[in-house]
């Protein structure tokens, strides 16, 4: 298993990480396969989504906000638990499969890394399946 190390700068966020996995993916010389990207956190997430445009991310942590706001009769005692629902909400782990040495996405998508409680360091663990 391999793990890539993530720096988040704001509280919550979606970073784009594509380019990242593909990058471990040629360093790797995983030809024919997959990868499974899993975030080890449970403040944060990892999703597939649109790339292309920048606002699509920021809707999607507008939306996430809206539903579950910071301020709230929560019972949690260390104060983040909008980060832990959110994590619940978007999710651990993706799959992805890779051809000719390339990640298999749709045209407008991206691998984002989702910060719920940030900034703070954070690691994903990418393991490769091969073909």
């Amino acid at each position: 298993m391999n793990t890539l190390a993530i720096q988040t700068t704001a509280r919550t966020e979606l970073i784009n990480i594509t380019r990242l996995v593909q990058e471990e993916v040629d360093r790797l010389g995983l030809s024919d396969g997959a990868v499974m990207l899993y975030v080890p956190h449970t403040t944060a997430a990892v999703t597939i989504n649109e790339a292309a445009d920048p606002s699509v991310a920021q809707d999607i942590l507008m939306v996430l906000n809206d539903m579950v706001p910071w301020k709230g009769h929560y019972r949690h005692l260390e104060g983040n638990s909008p980060a832990h629902v959110k994590a619940v909400l978007v999710g651990s782990s993706e799959m992805i499969p890779v051809a000719a040495g390339r990640l298999v996405l749709g045209t407008w998508q991206g691998v984002f890394f989702a910060e719920f409680d940030g900034p703070r360091p954070r690691q994903i663990y990418l393991q490769v399946l091969r073909s």
